[in-house]
């Protein structure tokens, strides 16, 4: 699609980042990621009346989240690179329609196993959808834009995170037990088909998913190297989201390590064939990319938790309703989606101190709400104050989420845009089933022993130690860039690290793009590529 010309001095006709309809594009991803999330916090908000409802057993309830989770992380990094290579517009929408089609199917569940199997394909949708939209941002902007593209991204977030609970509660409350829970998931509907019409209408041309015809263009879809993976995240992922209690479902953690071992084999023997990989692995030699991946894992792996637990403690400790219970949270995404905005707008400039101001801000919180949990055990103060203590783990959330993403994926090429993305998405994806999965055992072991006091202090302590790890890695990752600033120009050394990867590295994304390469939202031909990296 060609630009538009401006007033401004002429730009580059095939330049994506000078096309004004850049915004309009991320608003439909937007409101697309909206839709998704509002989706999760519903659906938790509804487990109780899913259970009334369709009498699902316990089991029925934990799929209804680990089938998700589940399809979710398994078709991430395969999604993204098939969106590189085959066009990421068309497959943004492909999975935007499989999200919604599914939502209507899940809204219409005559049973618990309909649902289920409902919640697997928007899983798949979701897959598909994330990775794309990534790549997008990474595509249509650059600099302090994709800063503030990702701030957008992440107030989206925060906004979606404060009404979702909320609503949910709402619509429980007004449709019943039998009706309330199928309009958790039929609200997905509107948004999905606005998305689907604006995307036919805004998203650049062609939109037609173009297979590769030559033998050499299905290689470059690398499809054992996505089977491996997926394979190895299904493994890997699985012990944490089954809760059956059998012993034996721990045997495959080391076979999921082993998966990946084979797919890092499979890999550099595919790039030495001289052939483009599902991922090429020397990304991971960039710093800036590899400690964004562990800072991401690590944040995930906690703080997701606070929100589980929280809930958990504020209907069975506290005696709250479930509806009740969504207002804890709401300062906190509100505070998380203004500081979204504020670090977007001066990340490139600030770098990694902003990453490491909001890891700050979520260990202070965290030290807070567990001075007024123990308080409000003692009968000294309100459950409610914990809104305010948590309003600072909403503003880490805003100043961690999109700016560590935006740092990340700065120096990755975008003919590997969708893949690395969707790897860090699915690091947030094991971090996520980890973290949930070892601080909730070890809060519900502490309570059986002790109160919901107890219980709260140990899961937010080790909730703290897994942000502190995050933050040393942070620390680290700013101490690196001021090095590569002192070693680049001593004369520049002040100058922020973005600016001068931009200057002095030869593999910024955002000055050199790989031999070959071509417009990420249009197909591009198959072709037997070189290594970014060299």
């Amino acid at each position: 699609m060609n630009s538009p010309k401006t007033d401004a001095a002429p730009v580059p006709q095939d330049d994506p980042t000078a096309d004004p309809v850049r915004w309009r594009i991320l608003f439909v991803l937007i409101i697309t990621i909206f839709m998704t999330l509002v989706g999760v916090s519903i659906v938790n908000v509804a487990l109780p009346s899913i259970r009334i409802g369709l009498d699902a057993s316990q089991s029925d309830l934990q799929w209804v989240l680990s089938g998700y989770a589940l399809t979710f992380g398994v078709v991430l990094v395969g999604a993204g690179r098939a969106g590189d290579i085959m066009g990421r517009g068309g497959l943004f929408l492909i999975g935007v329609g499989i999200f919604t089609v599914s939502s209507i199917a899940a809204g219409l569940a005559p049973n618990a196993e309909w649902l289920n199997a409902a919640r697997f394909a928007q899983g798949v949708g979701s897959g598909l959808l994330n990775p794309q939209g990534l790549g997008m941002i990474q595509h249509y902007f650059r600099g302090d834009a994709r800063g503030r593209a990702f701030g957008y991204f992440g107030t989206a977030v925060g906004v979606s995170v404060a009404i979702g609970p909320v609503l949910g509660g709402l619509l429980i409350e007004l449709g019943g037990p039998e009706l309330g829970w199928r309009l958790t998931f039929l609200v997905n509907v509107p948004i999905g088909a606005a998305a689907l019409i604006l995307g036919l209408r805004w998203f650049p041309r062609p939109l037609i998913i173009r297979l590769p015809r030559t033998g050499s263009g299905l290689r470059s879809l690398d499809p054992v190297g996505a089977l491996l993976l997926a394979l190895a995240v299904l493994a890997i992922l699985f012990p944490f989201v089954e809760h059956s209690g059998s012993a034996l479902i721990w045997l495959l953690l080391p076979v999921g390590l082993g998966l990946v071992w084979a797919w890092v084999w499979w890999e550099r023997r595919y790039l030495r064939l001289g052939l483009s990989p599902m991922v090429d692995l020397k990304i991971f030699s960039t710093r800036s990319y590899s400690h964004g991946i562990t800072i991401m894992t690590l944040y995930f792996m906690g703080v997701t938790s606070v929100w589980v637990l929280v809930a958990l403690y504020v209907q069975e400790g506290g005696g709250k309703s479930a509806l009740e219970s969504g207002f804890f949270g709401i300062p906190a995404a509100l505070l998380s989606a203004s500081a979204a905005y504020w670090a977007g707008s001066r990340v490139m400039r600030l770098g990694r101190k902003v990453v490491i101001w909001g890891l700050t801000l979520a260990l202070v919180g965290l030290g807070l709400s567990i001075g007024v949990v123990l308080l409000h055990e003692a009968g000294l103060v309100s459950i409610w104050w914990l809104m305010a203590s948590l309003a600072f783990v909403g503003m880490a959330q805003g100043s961690v989420i999109s700016p560590n993403q935006t740092l990340t994926l700065a120096d990755v090429p975008l003919d590997y845009a969708g893949s690395s993305g969707a790897i860090m998405q699915t690091g947030q994806r094991i971090g996520t089933a980890v973290g949930i999965a070892v601080i909730t055992a070890a809060s519900f072991y502490t309570l059986a022993a002790t109160s919901w006091a107890m219980a709260m202090v140990t899961g937010f302590g080790l909730i703290a130690a897994v942000v502190f790890a995050a933050l040393l890695v942070a620390i680290k990752d700013q101490r690196d860039r001021a090095r590569l600033r002192r070693r680049a120009h001593p004369a520049h050394s002040k100058m922020p690290a973005q600016t001068l990867r931009r200057h002095f590295d030869p593999h910024s994304a955002d000055r050199l793009r790989s031999p070959g390469s071509r417009a990420a939202d249009s197909p591009a031909p198959a072709r037997r590529a070189r290594s970014r990296w060299g």
